[in-house]
């Protein structure tokens, strides 16, 4: 076996796996050859964006005849983003063991790269929400999901209302070259009530909805008024009912904030003149004004990624703060409502004194509210305008959409290199502070992406035109193909660390490209009912399994288009193996998880257990 002399994934070489608490006691050993003749071992700790600072290691013994440990302990006082790597007096001066990937170190060469490892240290007092741990959330684009047919009044008259909820939302340009996103299938917030006992049986705790605020588009993310319910979905005493009525199935409501811009056509912009008060395109003396950045009034303005139909807001606008997060902000009015929390939209968009302030207006009205970003990279090492941001170092988000891990499962169910999903998964994991961590939002498909079954099983769409994306469809036997392997990545996005994230639809087999194919009409009464069935088995695993609420995880194995890990918390440990290559396999089985029982399956299990080709098996072991 090659010689190790630092893995921070082993508790030999680090005491605490992955991210740490500010003041948290942790002890680092390394492990050098008698052969070295080291007279001196050194951690080099470099705060990010700081010069690094030395710590000398202790001599602590013999490893065997041939090696040496060398350890300290320590405790850092600050959180932040902190790099590290060892250095050694040998016999020939000054070496370096660094970072070679996956944890594993190795001593430096000339021609070695020389990495650092990530040390994550997090406010001490950062902790998330209880309630969503072990859960599963459900992801709503409203007016696609069930219409209850309830009268609605003063719906705007340049919206289309279709009743051929079969068919594709329009993408094709008017006769004036716009796509205005201006039809809309009707579905409405009683409509979501009314399908709770169907949400429940999924095992769902916690739905997040699109935006649901008066705006005149279809998607809603172009707000016109951030105070009101938009009319087709309801009005306010709908969406208390909603909050009131998902309560008693055990189910939390969380809200999309779209804080970065407002629409153009809006209460606060106005440039429709669709509102009778004076929006700041309208005037300077607006109350609105200061919101938005003009450079040549009134059409020049900054637009978020360029579309004049979203102007940008000035988020640390001292009227807009108190207008989003003030006492009597939007934030909390909704809070008081009955949400339990906000997703953030495009969350690198917000500088931090935005969000710190968001945060503290959210968790001054509601101690447990959510605050969830929408962060597509890690989290913990993401730059935005210039600055390292600090999300999850505590006082600003509470978790954020889990990317990594999506990607991760998707190229794995669709590609099958079991190497490059561990490497991903362990690179989060490890970075990732565990308040966090517990409540990362796990989806494989969003209103922003294709539809799982899609990406998996259909052609890449890279490049492509809507036209192309809206004529094609999966093949049958590409559609079998996708089923399966949907089913596949579900057990991952299941056991994984996080809570699993259901876009409404994918577990009915919705299949679909880009904006707008990915938001068809939920199939009420045409569902795929081999993905349904196994969904709510899913959601009755994940209920009845404590140890995926909070439990840790370590892997087994990745290798040969084969990964197996272990989550487990003190009462019961379960091991998941998902086998992605086209033929069945007999995992042979550690000691300890011999003959112990396969509960998703219920295949047998002797010393060895049969996982089926692109399938899954789970094991479960009370200790």
């Amino acid at each position: 076996m090659a010689f190790l002399p630092y893995h921070s994934r082993n508790p030999f070489f680090k005491s605490i796996f992955g991210a740490v608490k500010t003041d948290e006691t942790v002890k680092m050993r390394l492990l050098l050859p008698r052969s070295f003749c080291v007279s001196g071992a050194y951690l080099l700790l470099t705060q990010d964006g700081e010069l690094p600072v030395e710590y000398p290691m202790y001599w602590a013994g013999m490893h065997g005849e041939e090696h040496e440990i060398w350890d300290i302990e320590f405790a850092v006082p600050e959180r932040g983003l902190y790099f590290y790597h060892f250095d050694y007096d040998g016999a020939w001066g000054r070496g370096s063991v660094c970072h070679i990937g996956d944890g594993a170190g190795a001593v430096a060469n000339a021609n070695s790269p020389r990495e650092e490892w990530q040390l994550t240290v997090y406010d001490k007092d950062y902790q998330t929400p209880d309630w969503l741990k072990g859960g599963v959330i459900y992801q709503i684009f409203p007016d696609r999901f069930y219409n209850s047919g309830k009268p609605k009044d003063k719906v705007p008259a340049d919206r289309i209302l279709r009743t051929d909820t079969e068919n594709q939302p329009y993408f094709r340009p008017d006769s004036e070259g716009i796509v205005r996103n201006n039809d809309y299938f009707g579905g409405d917030l009683s409509g979501i009530e009314e399908k709770l006992p169907y949400l429940e049986s999924l095992g769902v705790t916690c739905i997040y909805l699109n935006p649901i605020f008066e705006a005149h588009s279809n998607h809603r993310y172009n707000t016109a008024d951030y105070s009101k319910i938009d009319p087709l979905l309801g009005v306010q005493s709908d969406f208390e009912s909603l909050c009131a009525a998902a309560k008693a199935h055990g189910i939390r409501i969380v809200l999309d904030g779209v804080f970065s811009h407002t629409g153009d056509d809006s209460l606060y912009f106005n440039r429709a003149n669709r509102y009778k008060t004076l929006g700041a395109y309208n005037s300077t003396e607006s109350p609105y004004y200061s919101w938005y950045s003009f450079y040549d009034y009134p059409n020049g303005y900054k637009s978020w990624w360029g579309f004049e139909t979203l102007p940008e807001v000035d988020e640390e606008s001292p009227a807009y703060l108190e207008f989003i997060t003030g006492e009597n902000g939007i934030v909390r009015k909704w809070l008081r409502m009955g949400a339990s929390g906000w997703r953030l939209d495009v969350a690198d968009e917000l500088p931090d004194v935005f969000i710190d302030a968001l945060h503290a207006a959210a968790k001054a009205e509601k101690a447990d509210a959510l605050v969830l970003g929408e962060v597509w990279e890690d989290a913990t090492t993401k730059w935005a305008y210039g600055v390292r941001r600090r999300y999850l170092l505590g006082g600003q988000l509470d978790s954020v959409m889990n990317y990594p891990f999506a990607n991760a499962i998707l190229s794995f169910a669709r590609d099958g290199i079991a190497e490059q999903f561990y490497t991903a998964v362990m690179q989060i994991v490890e970075n990732y502070p565990k308040p966090a961590l517990d409540v990362m939002m796990n989806h494989i498909g969003t209103h922003d992406t294709e539809r799982a079954i899609t990406k998996i099983a259909g052609e890449n769409c890279a490049y492509r035109d809507r036209v192309w994306q809206s004529e094609k469809n999966l093949s049958q036997a590409e559609y079998k193909r996708g089923e399966l392997l949907l089913m596949f990545a579900a057990v991952l996005q299941y056991t994984l660390p996080g809570v699993p994230s259901v876009y409404y639809g994918d577990e009915a087999g919705l299949q679909g490209y880009k904006d707008p194919f990915n938001r068809g009409y939920y199939p009420w009464g045409h569902e795929n009912q081999t993905l349904l069935a196994f969904y709510k088995r899913l959601g009755t695993l994940r209920r009845s399994l404590p140890c995926l609420k909070d439990g840790t995880i370590s892997f087994l194995s990745s290798v040969l288009g084969c990964t197996a890990f272990v989550r487990e918390n003190g009462t019961e440990a379960i091991l998941v193996i998902a086998n992605r290559n086209d033929r069945e396999i007999a995992y042979n089985l550690p000691d300890d998880w011999q003959y112990t029982r396969e509960i998703l399956h219920r295949k047998p299990v002797t010393s060895f257990v049969h996982v089926p080709a692109a399938g899954c098996v789970i094991l479960k072991r009370v200790k």
